[in-house]
């Protein structure tokens, strides 16, 4: 899911051409939830609802561009995205046989604010635009979330590369998001709690800086594409993080929700 990422302070560094931004703060999942109850189900259980997600994804991936990912760019990243975060061949293969004889859905983006003030930017596929309306609204009401129009505009469109951090520092990282071209470098976790690197870039960009990282860079990536990346990082009080924990628990719970990103800025 797509949980999308937030931001602070960040270590300004100049180089001959341009300025990029080390941001240790622009942390996404765990690391923002470090001093919150954690609320999530067993694990097992948070995997199958990730691997249901992407099982949404593929369908509409094939429904718009066909199943053969070598002449479907979406559907190469999104199978690309299941097989780094190891969702079985079987179901993946299932998902894309399954996608041609699905009911055709409805896919678009909610904007809301959540407690405190947040933005949100909720991705739905359903087959009933009443019902869902209806789920996201309530959800949002009894979590201390409300619509509002013009949060799309905290955040930016942006080519993420997501790697394997290793043994490789921030400030390593930092020299290697300079040569590659990005904006900007993040340090996540991925489900299994794994240190993990994101690579921020134009979207014009996301391949080149994927063959150089890959490449010359020689760093594992797991995964790359187009994500909603926040330009305004927005701090939260401690009971207005658990609140918000809690509501965007509640949307990632929902059957017809895809992914949902935010712009929580993480705490120090």
């Amino acid at each position: 899911m797509a949980v999308v990422r937030p931001k602070g302070s960040a270590l300004a560094r100049s180089v001959p051409v341009r300025r990029l931004h080390l941001d240790t703060s622009h942390c996404a999942g765990h690391n923002k939830w470090s001093k919150v109850k954690h609320i999530k189900g067993p694990r097992d259980e948070a995997r199958a609802k990730m691997f249901m997600k992407y099982g949404m994804m593929i369908r509409i991936a094939v429904k718009e561009g066909g199943p053969n990912p070598d002449f479907n760019a979406t559907l190469a990243q999104i199978l690309e995205q299941c097989r780094g975060h190891n969702m079985p061949k079987a179901s993946i293969d299932a998902a894309i046989k399954n996608a041609e004889k699905a009911k055709t859905g409805t896919q678009h983006t909610y904007e809301a604010r959540g407690p405190g003030g947040f933005a949100l930017l909720i991705e739905v596929l359903t087959d009933n635009n009443t019902r869902t309306n209806q789920e996201i609204k309530h959800l949002l009401k009894t979590n201390g979330g409300v619509l509002s129009d013009g949060a799309r505009h905290t955040f930016d469109r942006k080519g993420v590369v997501v790697a394997e951090a290793g043994s490789v520092s921030l400030e390593e990282a930092l020299e290697l998001a300079i040569e590659a071209g990005a904006e900007d470098v993040r340090e996540t976790e991925e489900e299994e709690e794994r240190p993990m690197l994101q690579f921020i870039c134009s979207q014009a960009e996301l391949s080149s800086v994927r063959a150089w990282l890959e490449g010359r860079g020689g760093i594992h990536v797991v995964s790359s594409g187009l994500e909603f990346v926040s330009h305004t990082p927005l701090l939260l009080e401690r009971s207005q993080l658990e609140a918000a924990s809690v509501l965007l628990e509640a949307l990632n719970d929902c059957p017809d929700v895809l992914r949902v990103w935010d712009n929580i800025q993480a705490e120090h």
